[in-house]
């Protein structure tokens, strides 16, 4: 039962916070965008099932993996992909939670 609520909470709340808090003067296109990195969740279908509950997610599917984090750990230092990193890093940071209840 927690593990859902603490998954949704980082993938919804966290990003509105940090779009509240450092992002004021534009937060809604800010907390829009860290919403839409969800879609990187699309690379799921690339897996038989699409969906495992006892699948960690880190470093199984493409978009998930140590590469692609590495990526999104410097979108966060580039001032035009920075929101667009923040969303990636906090999505990851969220099925990583998924991973430590497993």
């Amino acid at each position: 039962m927690l593990q859902p609520i603490v998954h949704y909470g980082i993938h919804f709340l966290v990003p509105l916070g940090i779009a509240f808090i450092f992002f004021k003067s534009y937060w809604q296109k800010a907390f829009i965008i860290m919403i839409a990195t969800m879609l990187i969740d699309l690379d799921h279908l690339l897996s038989t099932p699409i969906f495992d509950a006892n699948r960690c997610s880190i470093n199984f599917h493409p978009l998930h993996s140590y590469y692609a984090i590495g990526a999104y750990i410097i979108f966060t230092f580039i001032k035009k992909t920075r929101v667009l990193g923040i969303g990636l890093c906090i999505h990851i940071i969220a099925d990583w939670c998924d991973c430590l209840f497993m």
